[in-house]
């Protein structure tokens, strides 16, 4: 088990290497003079653009703007933006909180969800009810997420137009409200995931149900319910584990979108004000760390599959 993962703690930081020279590069591979391009053609004077390009290190050989910029980052100092002025840290920091929320929401409400429906549609083949659910989660995984969250806002304004649906409070300020604005928002991330790790849960149960020792179980006289819940799930669960990896980054992707719909000021929103403004040196720390969380999420979800399946334990 250890040697398994320290096998993978090395893959993690080949992978976290690779994601951070890309970041770096990103600036560089912009057409033209990056800092002209951030500060736009009304003040791109020949002054503010060697100013800019010596506050960002753009003077320097590019091997040593890679060895200061990981350097500074190791620390904690992903830079400054060009147009307040506030370490970049700081701004991310104030937005991130929102992002996880969001996050942590639509995720758990897929897991609720999606493996109780996966089970419903396994034991319940070929039925009205199994075509019923297989039916819904298609239609999750091809409506659009900002298509539905419009949908929601236009019917929570016909149905309930008391009820608040855009716009942030923190928790800790009004738990109730908070709740309230992240209702709607999180149906809206959660339901592309949870229609396809329900099709999972639904194929990893017919294949499991199949299997001999779900007979032997049956023929002991267990209960029907003790026969899936204790004997086949767990099983079951072992391709659900790998794809609620994979899930996890279209989570942070799809909630770009649902912050822009519903008007949450999270790290998706900012990405996105970014790159309007061409604050490079935000763009780069804020996708450094949402790739390197991203990468950190994938590395816990694969040592939880190490220890759910031996089996893929490598020598």
């Amino acid at each position: 088990m250890i040697k398994a993962v320290l096998i993978r703690g090395g893959e993690l930081a080949f992978v976290a290497f690779g994601v951070s020279v890309l970041t770096f590069l990103m600036i560089h591979l912009v057409p033209g003079d990056a800092a002209q391009i951030m500060l736009g053609a009304a003040d791109a004077t020949p002054e503010r653009i060697a100013a800019l390009r010596q506050q960002l290190g753009l003077d320097r050989p590019l091997v040593v703007q890679y060895a200061l910029w990981v350097g500074r980052a190791l620390h904690g100092d992903l830079g400054v933006s060009v147009w307040t002025g506030t370490p970049v840290i700081e701004e991310i920091a104030g937005r991130v909180g929102v992002t996880l929320e969001l996050t942590l929401l639509g995720i758990t409400t897929a897991i609720i969800v999606a493996i109780p429906a996966g089970c419903l549609m396994a034991t319940l083949r070929s039925s009205t009810a199994d075509y019923a659910v297989r039916v819904l989660s298609i239609a999750g995984v091809t409506v659009p997420s900002f298509w539905l969250g419009t949908m929601l806002i236009y019917g929570a304004g016909a149905l309930a137009p008391n009820f608040q649906v855009v716009g942030w409070v923190p928790f800790t300020q009004n738990p109730w409200a908070n709740l309230q604005r992240m209702l709607l928002p999180t149906i809206a991330l959660s339901l592309p995931v949870l229609a396809s790790l329900a099709r999972v849960v639904r194929a990893a149960m017919l294949e499991a149900l199949s299997q001999d020792y779900v007979r032997v179980a049956r023929a002991k006289g267990l209960t029907e319910r003790r026969v899936i819940f204790r004997h086949a799930l767990g099983n079951a669960l072992i391709p659900f584990i790998t794809t609620l990896g994979i899930m996890l980054g279209y989570q942070f992707g799809g909630s770009v979108v649902i912050e822009q719909v519903f008007a949450l000021p999270g790290l998706g929103r900012l990405m996105v004000g970014a790159i309007a403004e061409r604050n490079y040196p935000l763009i780069q720390a804020a996708i450094l760390l949402a790739t390197v969380g991203f990468v950190l999420v994938n590395f816990l979800v694969d040592l939880l599959y190490i220890a759910a399946d031996p089996r893929t334990r490598r020598p």
